[in-house]
């Protein structure tokens, strides 16, 4: 039964990736214009496809920054940013998921020092830890998830860090996308003076022997991507 219920999850996830790619909705999220067309048109339904959408893209691999831009443009400031951040931490569970419930031990073999210091560094204080990688705009999120999801890395605290990380970034970019799309000045200054306010207390958090430790993983992490 369990190998049935991995099996059934992996069979589902596959599905609505092919039908996100056959119905070229990938290329749809990258353009603004026609996710605010398709929300003014769809109601109600088209939020919930673009959620779903949003979610398999940032699954995937997808920059969950560029999510927020578009957002940003379609729907507004706060809301884009909301709703985007919504949609990269459902990614984030599913990428955290299929690799907790199905490619765990295959995950281990390929990366089996890395998967060990990456838990060693994690598995305590685990929120606050993890809060301190997604604040930095580097390091690949597939991999952070994936890695999380093939450890003993406890599931709440590594998507609620998730979660409170990802807002500063998708707030930043939302507006940019908002003050684009509105042709609004005073959304581009609020992103400027989010991005200001992040990079400071990025540079705050970089002097600590935790976030240096925090930035050798991030470091470790992009090499993999490579």
């Amino acid at each position: 039964m369990k190998r049935l219920a991995k099996a059934a999850v992996v069979t589902a996830i596959l599905f609505m990736l092919a039908w996100a790619v056959k119905e070229g909705w990938f290329e749809h999220l990258t353009d603004s214009n026609w996710v605010a067309y398709f929300v003014k048109t769809n109601g109600l339904y088209g939020w919930g496809l673009l959620l779903v959408a949003g979610a398999l893209f940032t699954a995937a691999g997808g920059p969950r920054q560029m999510i927020a831009f578009v957002f940003g443009f379609a729907l507004g400031g706060w809301q884009g940013a909301l709703y985007s951040t919504l949609a990269a931490l459902l990614g984030c569970v599913l990428s955290f998921y299929v690799a907790r419930l199905t490619f765990r031990s295959s995950l281990q073999k390929r990366f089996g020092r890395k998967l060990q210091k990456f838990e060693s560094l994690v598995i305590h204080n685990t929120w606050l830890k993890v809060l301190m990688i997604r604040l930095l705009p580097v390091g690949s999120n597939l991999l952070t998830n994936l890695f999380a999801g093939a450890t003993h890395v406890p599931a709440r605290g590594f998507l609620f860090g998730s979660a409170v990380g990802y807002l500063p970034q998708m707030l930043i970019f939302a507006y940019a996308g908002a003050g684009v799309g509105l042709s609004d000045h005073v959304q581009l200054i609020i992103s400027i003076a989010l991005f200001l306010v992040s990079s400071i207390i990025g540079t705050y958090l970089y002097r600590s022997r935790l976030q240096r430790q925090v930035g050798e993983l991030i470091s470790e992490n992009e090499e993999t991507a490579q």
